[in-house]
């Protein structure tokens, strides 16, 4: 059963365990891999129907806003870094911080 279990299925996990969880630190691997699970359930919602799209982004939202927020937060910035355009896009894919910050300790790396 464990074999079953990948990092990027941890990472989507933990995501969706902390959906509404906007402290602490997320790192980039773990960002990432719930950011091609958002688009693809999107994707695949929407190739059924645009209705299930919708509803899909709706209930992943939530999730996704507070990952992207941690990861903000594993480079020492605000989450409202979130919210500028194409500097965010740097943000989440730069390294974070080594060590521990305002924000809480080290993330577990996927």
């Amino acid at each position: 059963m464990n074999n079953f279990i990948t990092p990027a299925t941890k990472a989507v996990q933990k995501c969706l365990q902390n959906y509404a969880v906007f402290q602490g630190r997320a790192s980039r691997s773990e960002f990432w891999y719930f950011f091609i699970f958002f688009y693809a359930a999107n994707l695949l919602g929407n190739l059924i129907a645009d209705f299930v799209g919708s509803l899909i982004t709706l209930g992943l939202l939530l999730p996704y806003l507070s990952a992207a927020v941690r990861r903000m937060h594993d480079r020492n910035k605000a989450g409202w870094y979130v919210l500028i355009p194409l500097f965010n896009i740097y943000l989440l894919a730069t390294p974070g911080d080594t060590g521990n910050n305002r924000f809480g300790g080290k993330p577990e790396k996927f």
